[in-house]
């Protein structure tokens, strides 16, 4: 989607934006309540963290901006992204290690 945004186009198409918030929003949940149920490590805890500012990001970018039909803000999709990416990462370190 990001492609699409640095592409040119103000906004990736509304069924795209709303899958990837629908995707995003079933693996957090799935995440939160392993949190909320079993001993997690550390580094998954911390990327349950990130992954929820990331999708507080998510949700100002739909809700403030998709969703109103205004261009999206470069600079907060990047933050955004960073964010996701990072906790991803570390998700993967704490499954891994």
């Amino acid at each position: 989607m990001a492609v699409i945004r640095f592409g040119g186009k103000p906004n990736p198409p509304a069924w795209l934006a709303m899958l990837h918030g629908f995707l995003a929003a079933a693996g957090l949940t799935l995440l939160a309540y392993a949190w909320a149920t079993t001993a997690i490590p550390v580094l998954a805890s911390v990327a349950l963290l990130l992954l929820l500012i990331a999708a507080a990001g998510g949700v100002v970018l739909n809700l403030g901006y998709h969703l109103k039909a205004l261009p999206l803000p470069k600079w907060l999709i990047v933050v955004h992204a960073a964010i996701a990416v990072v906790a991803f990462v570390l998700l993967l370190v704490a499954a891994w290690g």
